[in-house]
């Protein structure tokens, strides 16, 4: 059976909308990148995320002509609140389409020394002080190109660059990108949670690549699974969406944190930023710094000593 490629540009508030319409007629998630990402990036050169590319793959079965209209005429619905383009529509091949995405992801500098790499590449300019995170996210979200990603990990490298060797847990790890990075980082151990079986799979297979499965623990759950534990992290990464991060808030996701530990929070839009922070608020959280690149906000958070 072939695929049906569905891929369309828009600005960094739209995407979340397209990725949420486009993951009802997507088969195993949607993908989202920055357009026109280059290959070298330095903390001063980061490009706005002005442009996002959302993509999705559904069979183009005898439902395909069918399932093509529904979503141009819920893309013409959402238009009404978004600039919306016209969708681009391509056919994959039966044995290219679990590849085809692969074709826009590339090595990639982040940060001061990360160095994300696909696991079916090699490094072009690899440097004595390059730390490199070998990845490959199957259908898991977390490549390092979305700006959620980006802000995260920049924001780990500056925490265990000052303050290695703790605890982190990896709230909605996805491909495993930011634990990781963490224990790459310095990090003594991560312990990385997801409700989704395929986010589960791709976090140990990464881990396995990146030779820290010994410090990584990876298993299916989510903030409930923690809630009657007595674990406690010093560092807490959380990059889903807004409206999941005020919820997890408001079910005692400050408890999991040790007094003086720090969170990094993502998946936030400008517009989202003042009612995550009153969420952290209320969680027994103080936020302190916002990164910001184009429509995405990073909020930075500490638990304050007793």
């Amino acid at each position: 059976m072939d695929w049906i490629e569905v891929s369309l540009e828009v600005d960094g508030e739209a995407a979340e909308a397209v990725a949420d319409l486009l993951a009802r007629y997507g088969h195993q998630g949607v993908a989202i990148e920055q357009a026109g990402f280059p290959i070298e990036v330095w903390p001063d050169e980061i490009p706005p995320a002005d442009r996002l590319i959302v993509r999705a793959y559904f069979p183009a079965d005898a439902r395909a002509d069918a399932a093509r209209q529904q979503l141009r005429e819920a893309l013409w619905h959402l238009g009404r609140l978004y600039p919306m383009p016209e969708p681009t529509f391509a056919v994959v091949k039966e044995e290219d389409w679990a590849e085809a995405w692969k074709r826009h992801y590339h090595p990639l500098r982040l940060g001061r020394r990360l160095y994300i790499r696909p696991q079916w590449t090699t490094l072009p300019d690899p440097r004595p002080d390059d730390i490199v995170l070998v990845m490959d996210p199957g259908m898991a979200f977390g490549t390092g190109t979305h700006p959620t990603t980006q802000l995260c990990l920049i924001a780990v490298e500056e925490h265990l660059t000052a303050r290695p060797a703790v605890d982190v847990l990896d709230l909605g790890c996805g491909s495993g990108i930011l634990g990781i990075a963490a224990l790459k980082l310095g990090a003594a151990r991560v312990l990385a949670l997801d409700t989704d079986e395929l986010a589960v799979r791709a976090t140990a297979q990464n881990a396995a690549y990146n030779e820290v499965s010994e410090r990584l623990t990876v298993q299916q759950g989510s903030l409930e699974t923690l809630r009657h534990s007595a674990r406690h992290f010093d560092l807490l990464l959380v990059n889903i969406l807004a409206k999941v991060i005020i919820t997890l808030c408001d079910a005692g996701l400050g408890d999991v944190l040790r007094a003086g530990g720090a969170a990094v929070f993502s998946g936030i839009i400008n517009e989202q930023a003042d009612e995550v922070e009153a969420a952290l608020r209320r969680a027994g959280l103080e936020p302190y710094r916002r990164r910001s690149q184009g429509d995405w906000v990073a909020i930075e958070a500490r638990k304050p000593l007793p």
